[in-house]
C-alpha cells in the first residue's frame, strides 16, 4: 500500500476513490471498502482512500473533539489489512477547510487524484461550511466525468455502525457491544517506552505503551492480550489512566503488566487488545492500597483467561464429537 502525505496537484493514474476520517475502521468502513475494491477490481482502478490529518473536529475545536478510536499509524495498518491499495493523507487545515465545493470537485477530486469512480457515505458532506451535499456532489460528477456512489449505513446488534457509538460503548465499559460494532475487539497499539519504574518497585512492572493521542476513548482497569512479542499473544492486565494515586493531573498512561514474562521491550511496537474492564480506576490512600487491589486485579486477569481457555477446551471436544 502507498501512502501520500497531500493531494498532488496532478494525478499520476486514475482512481476508484472513497473520503472519510475513517476513526476506528469499522464494520461500516470495511462495508464502504469491500463494495469500492469491488468495483475498482471490476474497472481495473487502484483502491485509494482519502482521509485527513488532523480530523476536521480536531481543527475547528481540538477541546471538544471526541477521543480517536484510533492514531493515524493504526489506521494505515488497517487500511493495509482491508485491502487498499493508495491512501491520501490530506491535511486538513484552514486553506483547505475554505474549499469551495464546486473546487474541492475540480481541484482535489478531478485535477489531483483523477478520481473515475467515488464512493461515500450517506451523510457525506463537502467543501466550506459543509455547503455541498450527494445532490450537488452528482451534479458536479457529472461535468468532471467520474461516477459517485452513495452507500447506505451499516446496522449490527440493532444499532446504525459509527464511531460516536463505538466511543460511547467504550466509554461504557461496554467491550462486548464494542467490538460488535468495530468486528473485532478494541486494540491500542504503540510503542513500549520508558516509565518511572514505580511498578518494578511495587512487585509489578509494566510495560509502558505510548498513546499519541491527548486522550483515550476508555478508561479503567482492564483484561488484555498484547501482540507483537512473540508467535502467541500474552496474557496480562492492563490500567489506561491518568494513576491518581501516584499523580496529581497526570496525563492517560497506558501500562501492562503481563503474566509469566520478564523480558526487556523497550522500544518494541506492541498491540493492546481490550477484552474486558475489571474496574473503573479509582484514587486509594496510598501504596499498599494500592498493591493489595492490584492483587485482586491480577487475581480475576488469571481466572477470565483459565475460564476462556476451560471454554475452548469444551467447545473443541464438542465439535469432535459432532
Amino acid at each position: 500500500m502507498r501512502v501520500f502525505r497531500g493531494i498532488p496537484a496532478r494525478a499520476d493514474v486514475p482512481i476508484a476513490l472513497t473520503i472519510g476520517n475513517f476513526d476506528g475502521v469499522h464494520l461500516g468502513h470495511r462495508a464502504m471498502i469491500a463494495r469500492l475494491t469491488e468495483v475498482a477490481r471490476r474497472q481495473g482502478l487502484p483502491v485509494a482512500v482519502m482521509t485527513f490529518e488532523p480530523q476536521p473536529q480536531e481543527f475547528f475545536a481540538p477541546d471538544q473533539a471526541p477521543a480517536r478510536l484510533t492514531s493515524l499509524h493504526e489506521k494505515l495498518e488497517i487500511l493495509r489489512d482491508c485491502g487498499a491499495d493508495r491512501v491520501y493523507v490530506c491535511r486538513f487545515d484552514y486553506a483547505f477547510a475554505q474549499l469551495a465545493a464546486n473546487e474541492f470537485v475540480s481541484r482535489i477530486l478531478h485535477d489531483g487524484l483523477a478520481v473515475r469512480w467515488l464512493l461515500v457515505g450517506d451523510d457525506f458532506r463537502f467543501g466550506a461550511r459543509r455547503s455541498g451535499d450527494f445532490t450537488l456532489l452528482k451534479a458536479l460528477a457529472s461535468r468532471s466525468g467520474f461516477e459517485v456512489e452513495a452507500m447506505t449505513s451499516v446496522v449490527a446488534a440493532g444499532e446504525r455502525v459509527s464511531s460516536t457509538a463505538i466511543r460511547g460503548r467504550l466509554e461504557k465499559g461496554d467491550l462486548s457491544g464494542a467490538q460488535q460494532l468495530l468486528g473485532r475487539p478494541y486494540s491500542i497499539t504503540g510503542r513500549v517506552v520508558h516509565g518511572d519504574k514505580l511498578g518494578t518497585k511495587i512487585g509489578y512492572p509494566t510495560a509502558n505503551v505510548q498513546l499519541k493521542r491527548p486522550k483515550a476513548p476508555l478508561s479503567g482497569i482492564f483484561v488484555v492480550e498484547v501482540d507483537g512479542l512473540g508467535p502467541e499473544p500474552l496474557s496480562g492486565v492492563a490500567s489506561l489512566g491518568v494513576r491518581p494515586t501516584v499523580k496529581e493531573r497526570g496525563r492517560p498512561t497506558l501500562e501492562v503488566h503481563l503474566f509469566e514474562f520478564d523480558g526487556r521491550i523497550y522500544g518494541r511496537r506492541v498491540g493492546v487488545r481490550f477484552l474486558k474492564k475489571l474496574r473503573d480506576e479509582q484514587k486509594f490512600a496510598g501504596i499498599d492500597a494500592l498493591v493489595a487491589q492490584m492483587d485482586r486485579d491480577a487475581a480475576a486477569a488469571r481466572d477470565y483467561f483459565l475460564t476462556a481457555e476451560a471454554q475452548r477446551r469444551r467447545d473443541g471436544a464438542e465439535e469432535r464429537r459432532q
